[in-house]
């Protein structure tokens, strides 16, 4: 089901993040070509690359980019064409929340940077990414979204909930357009997955306690758990799926 993997070029923004190194590292592993997006963390984004070199895979890391930002957004995507050519699979990863505050005290600037990077900054991305899929006659448009979308995000949250429920939103659109060109689009909806995420939404692990209890399996999610139904949906066994959100939350 997943040689035709190999040699797939393949952009993965939010690369050096939990889901995101996930998702790379299982990319490389069946021979991909991997572009690393990130943002403030060189670091962690080099170290990647070291990974999936140690075990004879391919990635380049791009330069760093605030995806909150129009130029920065149009930059990535022609970098990565000129680095590899070609684009066969976009995957919209990178995400977060900004003011984590109590929806009574929320600023209109944090409203707007959570929806810059939840769901302007795919939906551009996307749109550069289709015009040269469209000519290519086919690709993969895979977007990261959370059960915030479904649940709408808790009261410090909820323009978090708000940003990602449009971006499953913008899948359904996207995925009318391409189907004529067989450019697939779906979306991948986490439930509580362990990454630093939580961390930076200030979440205690007594938080975190309670919230894994009310997820069916009892355990939060591991990111390659998001990582293996990416790779499903970017290969044969995707061929005839899009304009679908698929659940990976553990029966939340």
């Amino acid at each position: 089901m997943f040689k035709e993997i190999k040699n797939k070029k393949v952009l993965i923004t939010g690369a050096n993040g939990g889901i995101g190194v996930a998702t790379a590292e299982l990319f490389a592993k069946h021979g991909a070509l991997v572009g690393i997006h990130y943002y403030q963390s060189q670091k962690r984004a080099l170290e990647l690359r070291r990974k999936i070199t140690s075990f004879g895979g391919r990635a380049e890391i791009l330069k760093e980019a605030d995806l909150t930002k129009s130029a920065s957004r149009h930059n990535l995507i022609r970098e990565f064409i000129q680095k590899f050519g070609r684009i066969d699979v976009l995957v919209n990863n990178a995400g977060g929340v900004y003011g984590v505050k109590d929806f009574l005290s929320l600023d209109e600037r944090s409203w707007e940077k959570t929806f810059a990077l939840n769901a302007a900054a795919p939906f551009f991305l996307a749109q550069e990414a289709f015009r040269c899929m469209e000519k290519q006659r086919g690709g993969r448009i895979i977007n990261i979204s959370s059960v915030a979308a479904k649940y709408g995000g808790s009261a410090t949250t909820l323009h978090y909930g708000a940003a990602k429920a449009a971006l499953e939103a913008i899948t359904k659109g996207l995925a009318r357009a391409g189907a004529p060109y067989n450019v697939l689009v779906n979306t991948v909806r986490g439930g509580i997955i362990d990454t630093l995420f939580h961390q930076k939404i200030h979440r205690t692990k007594a938080d975190l306690q309670k919230r894994v209890k009310l997820t069916p399996l009892g355990r939060m999610g591991r990111p390659s758990d998001i990582a293996q139904m990416v790779l499903f949906l970017a290969s044969r066994g995707g061929d005839y799926i899009t304009g679908e959100t698929f659940t990976v939350a553990g029966g939340d």
